[in-house]
C-alpha cells in the first residue's frame, strides 16, 4: 500500500513539473512573439517618420533621415536574404557571422545619426555629415556584397538543378519513345535481309503458300486476284453470275406429253416373263 501511494505521489509530482515546464515555455514563446511584433511595429513607425521627415524637412535634418533610411533598408534586405538562404545552404553560415559583425557597425552608425537628429546646432551636423556618409557607404557596400553574393549562389544552384532535371526528363522521354528506335531498326534489317520493305503487304493464301507457289499459274492467279482489288482467297458463299446447266437434266417443253407410268400389274407381268 505504501509503495502504491509513493508511486502515485511521484507521478503527481512529475505531472506538476511537466505542467510548469510547458507553461513557462508557452509564456516565453508568447513573450518573444509579442516582442517581435512590438519591434516590427516600432520599425514601421520609425521608417514612416523618417520618410515624412525626408520630404517635409529639407536641409541637414532631411539628409540625416535619408541616410538612416538607406542604412536600414540595406541592412534589412541583406538580413532577409541571408536568413532565407542559410536555411537551405549551410555554406552561408560564415556570411551570416560576418553580417552579424557588420550589423554592430550599422547599429552604431544608426545611433550616431539618431543623436545628430536631436542636435540643435546645424553647423555641427553639417560638419559631421561627410564622415557619417562615408561610413554609411562602406557599410552598405559590404552589405550589398554579401546580399548579391548569396543571391548569385542561390541562382547558380537553381540553374544547376534545372539543368540536371532537364537531362533526366530528356532521358525519360527517350525511353518512353523506344518504339521509334525499334521501328527504325526493323526497317533497316528488312532492307538488308531481303524482307519486304515498309508499306508492302505480305502475300498470303493458296497462291503464296501452296505447292504451286512461284510457278507461272501462281503468278497468273496472283495477277488476276490483284486486278480485282487484292482478293487474296476465294470468297465464301459467293454466287456465280451464270448458273451452269445440269447435263443430266433433260429440258421439258409445254407441247410434249407426260410419259405414261407403268402399272403395278405390268410390272408384275414383266417380272414374271423375265423369270419364265
Amino acid at each position: 500500500m505504501e509503495v502504491a501511494v509513493a508511486i502515485f505521489g511521484l507521478l503527481f509530482v512529475l505531472f506538476v513539473v511537466a505542467g510548469v515546464f510547458v507553461t513557462v515555455k508557452a509564456v516565453q514563446a508568447a513573450k518573444r512573439g509579442v516582442d517581435r511584433k512590438v519591434a516590427q511595429a516600432r520599425r514601421t513607425v520609425e521608417d514612416t517618420t523618417l520618410r515624412a521627415r525626408q520630404f517635409t524637412q529639407p536641409g541637414v535634418v532631411g539628409e540625416l533621415a535619408q541616410l538612416r533610411l538607406t542604412l536600414r533598408t540595406s541592412m534589412r534586405a541583406t538580413q532577409e536574404v541571408l536568413r532565407v538562404g542559410s536555411a537551405d545552404d549551410a555554406s552561408l553560415a560564415e556570411a551570416v557571422r560576418l553580417f552579424e559583425q557588420l550589423s554592430v557597425h550599422g547599429r552604431e552608425l544608426d545611433e550616431d545619426l539618431r543623436r545628430l537628429e536631436r542636435e540643435p546646432s546645424k553647423p555641427t551636423i553639417a560638419a559631421r555629415l561627410p564622415e557619417l556618409r562615408e561610413r554609411l557607404e562602406r557599410i552598405t557596400h559590404s552589405a550589398e556584397s554579401l546580399r548579391w553574393a548569396a543571391r548569385d549562389r542561390a541562382r547558380k544552384f537553381a540553374e544547376d538543378d534545372l539543368a540536371a532535371l532537364s537531362d533526366q526528363i530528356d532521358m525519360e522521354a527517350g525511353a518512353l519513345r523506344h518504339w521509334t528506335d525499334d521501328a527504325a531498326g526493323g526497317g533497316q534489317q528488312g532492307g538488308e535481309g531481303g524482307r519486304p520493305a515498309a508499306g508492302s503487304r505480305p502475300a498470303t493464301g493458296p497462291a503464296a503458300t501452296g505447292p504451286g507457289a512461284g510457278t507461272g499459274s501462281g503468278v497468273g492467279a496472283a495477277s488476276a486476284s490483284g486486278a480485282e482489288g487484292y482478293s487474296w482467297g476465294p470468297v465464301e458463299d459467293e454466287t456465280p453470275a451464270i448458273t451452269a446447266r445440269d447435263p443430266r437434266a433433260r429440258p421439258t417443253f409445254s407441247w410434249e406429253k407426260a410419259p405414261q407410268r407403268e402399272t403395278s400389274r405390268g410390272r408384275a407381268e414383266g417380272n414374271g416373263g423375265i423369270a419364265g
